[in-house]
């Protein structure tokens, strides 16, 4: 037991890894387009400011994870300052490419795919969140609590674990 003290615990959202990865892998060998997101924080910005909330300013927090690079080249990105991809770059990707089904995977739930679920949904667009390739970065009752706000806010029908998501790219 010598030492455990010195290593460092996995993150809370580090489970989800390989759920996110093969549902990159599956969904691009399947033909279906991959957007990544990456938060960018900022000095000044309403988190610094008024959450006092200072990550994710730089790499390698602000990093895709290692296990994703393969999938970067084929697939589209979108570094963005809010929690929903649906700035006004991120908004003009989804409609230059036509996206009308959207499938949402990543960190945190309870913040950044809870209002890019949110967002899609309110431009008519039909969101579907892959609920175990979700995750917090703080705490599991946080992304419980985001999927229970988004079975009230989308519907629990857009809620899904990753093994019936190829039911629904069939019936897509």
């Amino acid at each position: 037991m010598r030492g455990w003290h010195t290593k460092r615990p996995p993150p809370p959202s580090a489970h989800i890894v390989p759920e996110v990865v093969g549902l990159v892998r599956g969904w691009a060998a399947a033909g279906g387009a991959v957007l990544f997101t990456r938060y960018l924080n900022y000095p000044g910005s309403p988190y610094t400011r008024i959450l006092d909330w200072h990550k994710f300013q730089a790499s390698p927090e602000v990093d895709i994870i290692a296990e994703l690079t393969p999938y970067t080249e084929s697939s589209v990105a979108l570094d963005k300052t809010v929690y929903s991809l649906f700035t006004e770059e991120g908004s003009v990707l989804v409609k230059e490419h036509g996206w009308e089904n959207l499938y949402l995977c990543g960190v945190d739930t309870e913040s950044c795919v809870t209002q890019s679920a949110i967002g899609a949904f309110e431009r008519g667009l039909t969101p579907y969140v892959t609920t175990d390739a979700c995750a917090s970065h703080h705490r599991s009752e946080l992304h419980r609590a985001g999927l229970t706000l988004l079975r009230k806010n989308i519907g629990p029908r857009q809620l899904l674990p990753r093994a019936d998501l190829a039911l629904q790219r069939a019936e897509a």
